[in-house]
């Protein structure tokens, strides 16, 4: 059973490993730090995060209840897709910049925790992320009290908040405050830790169940 310090970390790795793909969210981040400053990525972070704990209570209220049954092959699942999303991970780096769209800024702005929700359901990447990886974990930590699943929960957005304030950040002042080839190799290496974690996931799985 991993400790709480772990599963904090674990969940900030997974978290940022999601964060950093490039995505609507990520976009309405950036559109948002032209018209509205620095204080736009936790705004739209905090739109993020209130999709994100709807589907978590989902998953807790109903989901796990059904899957606690099922928990191996829950756990094959997610770490068959954390392989799987490591390997796009690594495919999408190719190309990948942090550079905006620059379409509706103010539109954006003026509401940023709606465009956080928004893009955030929205988007398929979303659902297949917390259908899959998402709720193995969540799953995962309900199995050492609840109170384990909120330490997975806190360091998950903990990572979406850090990084889309430090694209706010940078955006608001003019200029990114990684480069795109700098944020192409953190996406390289996100991509390798999806792809050895997801296998590390599946060897316990096939330990703990022989």
């Amino acid at each position: 059973m991993l400790d709480t310090l772990q599963i904090f970390i674990l969940a900030f790795a997974l978290g940022l490993t999601g964060a950093l793909a490039p995505g609507p969210t990520l976009v309405a981040t950036i559109n948002a730090s032209i018209a509205g400053g620095w204080t736009m990525g936790p705004k739209v972070t905090l739109g993020h995060m209130l999709s994100e704990l709807v589907v978590v209570l989902l998953i807790v209220a109903g989901l796990a209840t059904v899957a606690l049954r099922y928990t191996t092959a829950v756990a094959v699942i997610g770490g068959v897709a954390l392989i799987i999303f490591g390997v796009l991970t690594i495919a999408g780096s190719r190309g990948a910049s942090l550079a905006g769209s620059g379409t509706g800024p103010s539109a954006v702005a003026a509401n940023p925790y709606f465009a956080g929700f928004f893009t955030s359901v929205a988007n398929p990447y979303f659902w297949i992320w917390w259908l899959t990886v998402g709720s193995a974990m969540v799953i995962a930590g309900l199995a050492g009290g609840i109170f384990l699943a909120c330490v997975f929960m806190a360091g998950h957005w903990c990572a979406d908040l850090g990084w889309y304030t430090v694209v706010s950040t940078g955006i608001s002042k003019g200029k990114t405050l990684l480069s795109d080839t700098t944020y192409r190799r953190i996406m390289i290496a996100c991509g390798i830790f999806l792809v050895l974690f997801g296998a590390w996931y599946l060897v316990r799985v096939v330990i703990s169940s022989a």
